[in-house]
């Protein structure tokens, strides 16, 4: 059975993680099929915006238990310390990989997100989580840190000392606890069908000033001012007059949907 699959609705694909029998847990085959599918999708101009969920019962229940026996008996230098794609490893990947799709990723959460799969979800960068959903920073139950690329993502996600308490102490907090504190962005009843529909609107706008918000906005969390300034600037002014924005007023002044090649 193949790990991740992937269906196309426009210019959004919904990429599904496969494993329901193990609620998702996450192997060394769903990690490089989730990775080689962000790349596949990273190289499609028509893409507008991404849907990430789980079959089954549950997002994902974290790093399959039988992998941890794999790790703790093999080389960890030799599999982990490796930088495979840039400044990160494999296991990074898994989760980094979507914060580089250039177009928003929208994840639709329930059952759980455990340990990889939080991780995962947190590299989206909109969380939509079913009611009763149970969230956890899990790896510290295994005497383990987060070292699936959760570190540079959940920082900018969560108060630094929310983040600590998750991580210290591997409890699970709840959607609703997880929506005050920031871990994720809306509760829905079905939150698949939220994704899709905030995707959707998404997908309806200019296509090259989604790609250019989701660059600035990035750089807009971690660099200095200045940098923030000239790069709002640049991407502002390679913007104006193109295309995309040509057909947005022409779509506004005739009061019509624009349409995009």
């Amino acid at each position: 059975m193949n790990r991740v699959s992937v269906k196309r609705a426009g210019g959004v694909a919904v990429v599904r993680l496969n494993r329901p029998e193990k609620m998702n847990a996450v192997d060394f085959e769903m990690i490089d099929a989730v990775i080689a599918v962000a790349e596949d999708l990273a190289a499609d101009p028509a893409l507008r915006a991404v849907v990430l969920t789980g079959e089954g019962r549950a997002f994902c229940a974290g790093l399959d238990v039988a992998n941890f026996s794999a790790l703790a008996l093999g080389d960890p230098e030799g599999l982990i310390m490796p930088r495979s794609h840039g400044a990160a490893n494999r296991f990074q990947q898994f989760s980094l990989a979507w914060r580089a799709l250039p177009v928003p990723v929208i994840a639709a959460l329930h059952g759980v997100a455990f340990g990889a799969g939080l991780q995962l979800a947190a590299g989206a960068d909109l969380r939509i989580a079913a009611p009763g959903t149970r969230l956890s920073i899990m790896e510290m139950k295994w005497g383990l840190v987060p070292d699936m690329g959760g570190m540079v993502t959940l920082p900018e996600i969560l108060r630094a000392d929310h983040l600590r308490r998750m991580t210290w102490t591997a409890e699970e907090v709840s959607a609703e606890e997880a929506l005050q504190i920031g871990l994720v962005t809306e509760i829905a009843e079905d939150p698949l069908a939220r994704a899709m529909a905030l995707a959707q609107v998404i997908a309806g706008k200019s296509p090259s000033a989604i790609r250019a918000a989701k660059r600035l906005i990035e750089v807009a969390c971690t660099a200095p001012e200045a940098e923030v300034l000239e790069r709002e600037s640049r991407e502002q002014t390679d913007l104006i007059g193109k295309p995309d924005q040509m057909e947005v007023i022409a779509a506004n002044m005739q009061g019509r949907a624009p349409r995009f090649d």
